[in-house]
């Protein structure tokens, strides 16, 4: 049975802070559906009403160009030990870029990752928890740094010009363009 709060409770709190990887919806009028799997120490709770990731680059911007054009977003968050919970968080969400009012505030939150494009800001409008007893155990293993690697020593003009270069979302929606490069921490590399 689901159950629907108004804002996260330290409960939910907790039970995000443990999760290795989350999982973000947005949609916009006559575009695609975008669902996104996401992974990192790139998740924050601001406050029971507000949460915030950090965005890197990648292969497409299309959250970005869902929350200009509608601003709705889901996040979800699946608990693959004990207990069995999935977690929506339902919102409105803004990103907000390293030229943008709130930069500073948003990004002290964060340890900022190579090709660090963006933070997006989420008011948090409702939550829902349900079972999740048809999710399956899984363990985590350690992350993925491909994409970090990637966008380490990388040219910044380059990486700018080339993201300043894409042309949207894939259904043509506008995106906001990223204006510097951020070079940020570089983890160690897998192995």
């Amino acid at each position: 049975m689901a159950d629907f709060t108004e804002t996260l409770t330290e409960k939910h709190i907790a039970m995000i802070e443990r999760q290795p990887v989350f999982f973000v919806a947005t949609a916009a009028p006559d575009a695609r559906i975008n669902l996104s799997p996401k992974g990192y120490d790139a998740f924050r709770v601001l406050a029971p009403d507000r949460v915030a990731w950090l965005d890197l680059a990648g292969s497409g911007n299309e959250t970005n160009a869902h929350l200009l054009a509608d601003g709705r977003i889901t996040i979800m968050l699946c608990n693959f030990e004990r207990p069995a919970l999935i977690l929506r968080i339902y919102g409105r969400g803004k990103p907000v870029l390293p030229a943008d009012d709130g930069w500073n505030e948003l990004s002290q939150h964060f340890t900022l990752f190579p090709g660090t494009r963006q933070i997006f800001d989420i008011a948090v409008e409702s939550v829902q928890t349900s079972c999740g007893w048809g999710v399956p155990f899984m363990e985590y293993e350690r992350e993925r740094y491909t994409l970090l690697k990637a966008h380490s020593n990388v040219d910044e003009e380059k990486w700018v010009g080339k993201r300043q270069a894409h042309p949207g979302s894939i259904d043509g929606l506008p995106t906001s363009k990223t204006d510097r490069y951020i070079e940020g921490t570089m983890p160690a590399p897998e192995k």
